[in-house]
């Protein structure tokens, strides 16, 4: 999935920090889990929605 004005590597990243070992099987069925095993990104393997509420939980920080 392409979000527009964000770099996908950046946005994975920050998706893998936020889902634990255990969080991640919540989010992908056995066929996405063994493709993320198998390298696929999790912004390729998520939906929209589920990287939308994932990252507006995180806490905003001020720089």
């Amino acid at each position: 999935m392409v979000i527009p004005g964000y770099d996908p590597d950046d946005i994975d990243e920050r998706l893998e920090e936020l889902l634990s070992e255990h969080e991640i099987d919540e989010y992908l069925t056995a066929e996405e889990r063994a493709r993320y095993d198998e390298g696929a990104s999790l912004v390729d393997l998520l939906s929209g929605d589920d990287i939308r509420d994932l990252l507006d939980e995180t806490p905003k920080t001020d720089d």
